[in-house]
């Protein structure tokens, strides 16, 4: 297993086991499915993963990247206050967790970006969490 994929499964697991989270949202998906199942009532909310990028963070003769990974939050509720709140809720459980890679060391992890807007279709709210994770690669 890659440390990208590695990354995303220690992601999707965590984020996955919350169940206050989970109450909130119809799923967390790499590829989600249809509209009706991403949307459906009462939930009408999920979470996708979107672009990732890796930096090359060598140092003293550690061998260590960077990875940034957006976590994207859809949601159909009335207003940006229901994405707001599942926004916030990925934050309190991603940023300076105590999580653990299988292969890999992950050194840090943590959320310095979040971001709620409407989005073009004038329905659904867009949130925007951005994941950086420093990893000392085995």
């Amino acid at each position: 297993m890659t440390i990208s994929e590695e990354i995303q499964k220690m992601l999707l697991d965590t984020l996955k086991g919350d169940t206050t989270l989970m109450a909130l949202v119809n799923g967390v998906y790499d590829s989600p499915p249809t509209e009706s199942v991403r949307f459906a009532a009462p939930k009408e909310a999920f979470i996708s993963f979107g672009p990732a990028d890796v930096v090359d963070d060598f140092a003293e003769c550690i061998d260590g990247e960077t990875h940034t990974i957006q976590l994207d939050v859809w949601s159909r509720t009335v207003g940006n206050i229901g994405c707001k709140r599942i926004v916030d809720i990925v934050k309190s459980i991603l940023n300076r967790a105590d999580l653990s890679l299988t292969t890999n060391a992950l050194v840090q992890i943590r959320t310095p970006l979040v971001r709620v807007f409407r989005d073009p279709d004038g329905l659904t709210s867009h949130g925007v969490v951005s994941v950086e994770m420093m990893v000392e690669v085995a």
